[in-house]
């Protein structure tokens, strides 16, 4: 805020106004600030970008889903609003939608371990447990936080007793 008082016209000191306030859980406030943000700079992607994390902690999901259009309409090489948009489609449901922008986001990064962890959740919760296996493991290769992080997400709760999935969380 301090910031704003001597530059109101700067969408860098919005756009972080909006993350501080995200980070706070002020989901409304920050959204108002990233819009701030892209009143000066409407080709900000990364303020579309935290616009629909926002909208997305507020279940304000086909707000959110534009929002993330937006950004990759500027920068469609961006492989974290392409995750992102995943995740909101899985929570919308829209599994086979959530995959296409998982895997166009591992297209960019193919060591992008959050993108291949949702891409396990997301077969987890369609049931396919050979690629949620495959995709859960590749994750917890890219990072071994995946392995804590899958003990307790409902998201695996279908494979959860499959032996593969518990030598899997159960290893180091």
């Amino acid at each position: 805020d301090k910031a704003l008082e001597f530059k109101p016209d700067k969408d860098q000191a919005w756009n972080n106004r909006g993350v501080a306030l995200g980070n706070l859980g002020r989901f409304e406030e920050a959204i108002a600030s990233y819009d701030k943000a892209l009143e000066f700079k409407p080709d900000k992607d990364q303020a579309w970008n935290n616009r629909g994390v926002a909208l997305g902690n507020l279940g304000r999901f086909e707000e959110a889903i534009a929002s993330y259009d937006k950004a990759l309409e500027i920068d469609p090489d961006n492989y974290y609003s392409w995750n992102e948009r995943g995740v909101i489609l899985i929570n919308s449901e829209k599994y086979e939608l959530a995959l296409v922008s998982i895997k166009k986001a591992l297209e960019i990064k193919s060591d992008f371990d959050s993108a291949r962890y949702n891409c396990a959740c997301c077969y987890a919760l369609q049931n396919n447990i050979e690629s949620a296996i495959e995709n859960l493991a590749k994750a917890i290769s890219l990072n071994k936080e995946c392995r804590e992080k899958a003990k307790t997400d409902s998201d695996f709760d279908n494979i959860r007793e499959d032996s593969r999935f518990q030598a899997l969380i159960e290893s180091n």
